[in-house]
């Protein structure tokens, strides 16, 4: 289905240079945030304390919220657990405090706006449980990069599977740059984004690279640059109707899903559009300029020599 047509195809790659160290300056500020000012993990991955908080009616998360809030509370994070009734704390323990403490001191404001709050459970969530959850989580991602430039040398070429990995590696830095720029919290939700961006924008890049080498069987007499435009520009309005129908719902996330789903359905926005950015101007032209040939893509027809007569 195509929403629309374009007749000529777009010179992409007559600006690829200049896309490309675009893409180089914000990828090293995303790497020199990354490296200044680190990312601010929430408590899976420093440690901290979880309460569970039962109340009589249907609880009020925003009111929760609002009473840690005024009470000079502005790092945790609050959902239901469970059921309507019960919610989730987590907070992070600053030094010289305990749990004990930090719970009371909690339960004082939750009952102040609420005397029906009881607390039912108190945990301490260590920081080693966190480096578990961060190198497990790394160890995630190095896995998926390898399969993805595994897939994609097998069925295209090696340097598909290079430049893919390098354009789907570019937004991954980018989101974690942006995080670490307005040190927002960097929770498994969000790391399950990361993940989630790393495996669709490489789909971008397979429907590109399919392109290319239908293009490479069918266009016997355009040079490298032609085929790869004309890949780009055929698929663009399968890539706004895909994108546009994703974003549209992640938007929907960010906007009516509260606090809980805000950083989540933040860092899919972000990898969203950085995704079709790197899929048709990073990764197209890493191709090309890893000097892709038709010869890569297609086999050469063997012609049969004739029998020789007797």
């Amino acid at each position: 289905m195509e929403f629309f047509k374009i007749r000529h195809d777009i010179p992409f790659m007559r600006h690829a240079l200049a896309f490309n160290v675009v893409s180089l300056i914000t990828f090293l500020l995303a790497v020199f945030f990354l490296a200044t000012k680190g990312l601010n993990f929430s408590i899976e991955f420093t440690g901290g304390t979880v309460m569970e908080v039962s109340y009589a009616n249907t609880a009020d998360v925003d009111k929760v919220r609002k009473a840690l809030d005024s009470r000079g509370y502005n790092d945790y994070s609050v959902q239901n657990f469970g059921s309507s009734r019960d919610v989730l704390v987590r907070m992070p323990l600053k030094p010289g405090q305990n749990s004990a403490d930090l719970s009371k001191a909690v339960m004082e404001g939750l009952t102040a706006e609420d005397r029906t709050a009881t607390l039912r459970r108190v945990e301490f969530v260590g920081p080693q449980v966190g480096r578990e959850l961060a190198e497990n989580g790394a160890l995630a991602l190095l896995i998926t990069s390898i399969g993805i430039v595994l897939y994609l040398a097998l069925r295209f070429e090696w340097k598909f599977g290079i430049a893919a990995i390098i354009a789907n590696l570019h937004d991954v830095v980018i989101i974690l740059g942006f995080f670490a720029l307005f040190q927002w919290e960097f929770s498994l939700p969000v790391l399950a984004a990361v993940l989630a961006v790393l495996g669709y924008s490489v789909n971008e890049s397979v429907v590109i690279a399919d392109r290319i080498r239908e293009n490479f069987r069918k266009m016997r007499k355009a040079s490298v640059t032609e085929i790869i435009d004309n890949a780009i520009t055929r698929t663009i309005s399968r890539t706004i109707i895909t994108h546009g129908c994703t974003q549209t719902m992640v938007t929907s996330m960010l906007v009516f899903g509260g606090p809980a789903l805000h950083y989540f359905a933040l860092a899919l926005t972000i990898g969203i559009c950085f995704g079709i950015y790197s899929s048709v101007l990073v990764m197209a032209p890493l191709v090309r300029w890893l000097g892709v040939q038709r010869e890569d893509l297609v086999k050469p027809i063997k012609e049969k020599k004739e029998e020789a007569v007797v």
